[in-house]
């Protein structure tokens, strides 16, 4: 296929997947969306104002360009990949998606650059009202893991529980977190589907 017959394709397939889903799915969660989410949140794992679970998970890019395979390649994979960062919620709803640039190789560094948190450092986030240990919080939080920074919107586990209430908010944390790892196993049995179900996913990057 030719190169501008390639373009032409994809600029299509792209206005298309923009004029059917935009309005629903591409978008920031709205006032109403985040009510909808936290209420069933508390209702699910027990965690007031929380608006889903973050993390990062890498896809294996076969057609990486030989000249890119050494910014997209971590040591302990072996082979070139794109690192995903995604917010789900408890019905799978990926509400946030963001795709590393070069060179980000752990979670960290994706999480730098991408605009999860833009709207909370601008104030224009939805409010989330609720109170936790006697203190009021107007703002939601994400449960993450132990990699991701010290940051007031993210709550992660503990690394060591030394007594039964640490314990059990570390056990109900993690149980919590598995919303997006499911939605990532969801993600790749789709894809399968539509590969040979033997190897794994390639997503090349355009």
């Amino acid at each position: 296929m030719g190169r501008q017959t390639s373009y032409d394709a994809m600029n299509n397939f792209c206005k298309c997947i923009i004029q059917l889903y935009h309005d629903e799915y591409m978008r920031k969660p709205t006032q109403e969306d985040v009510n909808r989410v936290t209420t069933k949140h508390l209702e699910v794992h027990g965690f007031l104002g929380m608006l889903g679970s973050v993390d990062c998970i890498h896809w294996p890019w076969r057609n990486c360009p030989t000249a890119w395979q050494g910014q997209y390649t971590r040591g302990d994979k072996g082979h070139p990949t794109n690192m995903l960062e995604a917010v789900a919620s408890y019905d799978f709803w990926i509400w946030n998606a963001y795709f590393g640039p070069a060179g980000s190789n752990n979670d960290r560094n994706v999480l730098n650059e991408s605009d999860l948190f833009d709207q909370l450092l601008e104030d224009r986030a939805p409010v989330v009202n609720f109170t936790a240990n006697g203190e009021q919080f107007t703002k939601g939080y994400h449960l993450a893991d132990s990699i991701y920074p010290e940051w007031s919107t993210l709550v992660k586990s503990f690394k060591c529980p030394i007594d039964p209430k640490t314990t059990k908010f570390k056990r109900y944390q993690e149980a919590a977190r598995k919303d997006v790892e499911h939605a990532f196993g969801v993600l790749q049995g789709r894809f399968h589907i539509l590969t040979d179900g033997a190897r794994p996913l390639s997503i090349n990057k355009i």
